[in-house]
């Protein structure tokens, strides 16, 4: 493993691209704890304290910790990921014509519709950034103390300047990493500002634990969950359902070509940690909403039906993750155009007919194994809350950070690996056997 690691920085491209992911990580940090001109961070702190294991705990989580400073990146990236699920969703359910043509356009559609996606992430900001400038001059902390000294409109029209700004510039250092560094820029932007929370967490179970407020039982029963969980999420997240492929023989020219056997991969769970990125995303346009309206009466419901350990949130939160699974699923894989193509190059599935019974095949199988992996994603997902809910956990222990963590480190080491193989360096994953895990489902 050390010597896969030092193989990285062998390769000169491959180093390039680490160190500007690292570089364009640094400046995203740096950034978070900037905070808009203005306002009292003691009073922000006791506010973030009091409602940490609500929603407002999560959307801290995907900002980074820049929420709880009211820093100049306090948007964070979730007004791109609502424009893109916006896009998404008109493109899967083929609302707009205009969007389905580029959409066939190849290259120069994907570049159209990101651009439209960047204005309406510039749409969205603002309106999440009003939103959100309004409810913290009229939100009361539990320390008493004012978040805005003076919240005049000159003040109020520049934070919302100021954090849209900071939500477009987090877009483009996503990007950016995409293109020219290793990884996905959106997601690992989140995975950054997790992992910045782990040595926190860590510092606090130990207190506890120095304190007498938690047994040295109890912290290493917590510390071998986190470890099993950990476990079953890479396990879950690297499982195929392997559909045996056998190509005809055939005579091109002189030469024959085929006859060779391989398999068609299916991942359990193929949408990795979109799909609870979405649901995320979703769950807060509802406390969105609620902030312009503070001190109203179904804004306070709303608020309170969305705090972590809600019986209500948790349902809706699972079935959101389940339905974005099967979502991802019909947008980013083509069964029938799959079996055309196997079709075209003489490959076929034992015991099934080319066309549209393959087609049919596949998606059933499809379907099957989306199930499992999108309950379990769920479970994770929600068990955790649930559980710190009734025990009253004493720190922090969210299901979804895991799931983001876990997802985002195998993908980027996926892609890290694929670099040292295709250099012919030797790659973390030395085992097959672990690069796949085969799931029998007929």
């Amino acid at each position: 493993m050390i010597s896969s690691f030092a193989n990285i920085f062998k390769i000169p491209e491959l180093r390039k691209r680490v160190v500007f992911t690292l570089g364009i990580i640094a400046a995203y940090r740096l950034g978070a704890a900037i905070p808009v001109p203005g306002v009292n961070a003691t009073a922000v702190k006791s506010l973030f304290d009091a409602h940490k294991n609500s929603l407002l705990g999560f959307l801290d989580m995907f900002s980074g910790g820049a929420l709880n400073k009211l820093s100049i990146f306090s948007m964070g990236i979730m007004p791109y990921i609502n424009a893109s699920i916006i896009m998404s969703l008109l493109i899967g359910a083929h609302l707009m014509p205009a969007l389905d043509r580029l959409q066939k356009e190849g290259e120069q559609g994907r570049k159209k519709i990101n651009q439209i996606s960047r204005y309406l992430t510039l749409a969205l900001g603002a309106i999440q950034s009003f939103g959100l400038t309004l409810a913290i001059t009229r939100m009361p902390t539990p320390s008493g103390l004012s978040i805005v000294d003076d919240p005049t409109a000159i003040w109020m029209i520049m934070s919302v300047i100021t954090l849209v700004g900071g939500t477009m510039l987090i877009m483009w250092f996503g990007e950016q990493i995409t293109e020219m560094g290793i990884g996905n820029g959106i997601s690992l932007m989140i995975f950054a500002g997790i992992v910045d929370r782990i040595p926190s967490a860590v510092k606090d179970l130990i207190n506890l634990v120095r304190m007498e407020e938690m047994s040295i039982l109890s912290a290493m029963a917590i510390g071998a969950a986190v470890f099993v969980v950990t476990g079953l999420v890479v396990w879950v997240s690297t499982a195929q359902r392997r559909i045996p492929v056998n190509y005809a023989k055939r005579m091109v020219g002189r030469r024959m070509h085929g006859g060779s056997s391989t398999f068609l991969p299916l991942k359990v769970d193929q949408s990795g940690v979109i799909a609870v990125i979405f649901a995320i995303s979703i769950l807060s346009a509802p406390l969105t909403i609620a902030q312009f309206f503070p001190e109203v009466a179904w804004a306070k419901m709303v608020s309170n039906m969305w705090s972590g350990g809600s019986i209500v949130y948790s349902l809706v939160y699972g079935l959101l993750i389940v339905f974005f699974c099967y979502f991802y699923n019909s947008v980013a894989f083509n069964p029938k155009e799959l079996a055309e193509n196997m079709k075209k190059s003489g490959g076929f599935i034992p015991g099934i007919r080319p066309g549209d019974p393959t087609s049919n095949y596949i998606e059933k199988v499809l379907v099957r194994i989306t199930l499992g992996g999108a309950v379990f994603v769920a479970m994770i997902a929600v068990m955790p809350d649930q559980l710190r809910y009734v025990f009253n956990t004493p720190f922090f222990f969210g299901g979804t950070s895991l799931l983001i963590v876990v997802g985002v480190a195998l993908d980027t080491i996926g892609q890290i690996e694929s670099h040292l193989i295709m250099r012919h360096y030797e790659g973390f994953m030395k085992d097959s056997r672990i690069k796949g895990r085969w799931f029998n489902i007929k």
